[in-house]
C-alpha cells in the first residue's frame, strides 16, 4: 500500500458527498485537510531519514568498521602464529566476517547517498500530493535498505562494541 495515496480516498465523489450531506466538511475542507495531511507524512519520512543516516554514517559504520580492524589484526597475528594451512583455517571464518563487513559498510554509505539525493529531488516538488508520494517511492526504499544492511552489520559486530540496543536486548527489557 502507497500510504501517501490512502488520502486519496477522502476526496472520492462518494466521501465528498457524505461528508457534505453529514454536514461534517466541505469539498475545499477536505482538500486542505489532506494537504495537512500529505506534509506530516513528508515531514515524518524527513525526520526519521535525517536519523537513519546519521545513525548509519555516524554510529554504526565506524563501530562496523573498528570491529573490521580488530578482526584483521585477528587475521594476520595467527597467520604470524600459525604458518601456512593452519593459519589459514583458523583465520577463515574472520576473513570471511571481514569481507562481508566491508560489503555492508559500502552498501550503507551508497544507500544513504542514495536516499539523501532522492530527498533532495523530493524536496523540490510543490505540490504536497506529489512530494509525499515522492518520499514514499524512492526515499522509503532507501531506508528500507539501509535497515537490512544495519540489522545484518548488527549480527555481525560484536556486542562490546555495538553502540545501539541490539533488537534481541530490547524484547527483554523490563
Amino acid at each position: 500500500t502507497n500510504a501517501a495515496k490512502i488520502f486519496d480516498a477522502y476526496l472520492s465523489e462518494q466521501s465528498i458527498e457524505m461528508f457534505r450531506k453529514a454536514g461534517v466538511f466541505t469539498k475545499i475542507e477536505l482538500e486542505a485537510r489532506n494537504e495537512v495531511k500529505w506534509e506530516m507524512y513528508t515531514k515524518k519520512i524527513q525526520i526519521e531519514a535525517r536519523v537513519l543516516g546519521d545513525l548509519a554514517i555516524n554510529h554504526v559504520v565506524p563501530v562496523a568498521m573498528r570491529y573490521q580492524s580488530i578482526l584483521v589484526d585477528n587475521v594476520l597475528k595467527l597467520r604470524t602464529l600459525f604458518s601456512g594451512e593452519k593459519g589459514e583455517t583458523m583465520s577463515t571464518q574472520d576473513v570471511n566476517t571481514i569481507e562481508s563487513i566491508a560489503s555492508h559498510v559500502s552498501k550503507t554509505k551508497d544507500e544513504v547517498a542514495k536516499m539523501i539525493e532522492a530527498r533532495k529531488v523530493a524536496n523540490r516538488i510543490e505540490c504536497e500530493r506529489e512530494k509525499a508520494l515522492a518520499y514514499h517511492d524512492t526515499v522509503v526504499p532507501c531506508m528500507e535498505k539501509i535497515r537490512e544492511y544495519i540489522d545484518d552489520l548488527e549480527l555481525m559486530v560484536d556486542n562490546e562494541i555495538w553502540p545501539l540496543p541490539k533488537y534481541r536486548e530490547l524484547l527483554f527489557i523490563r
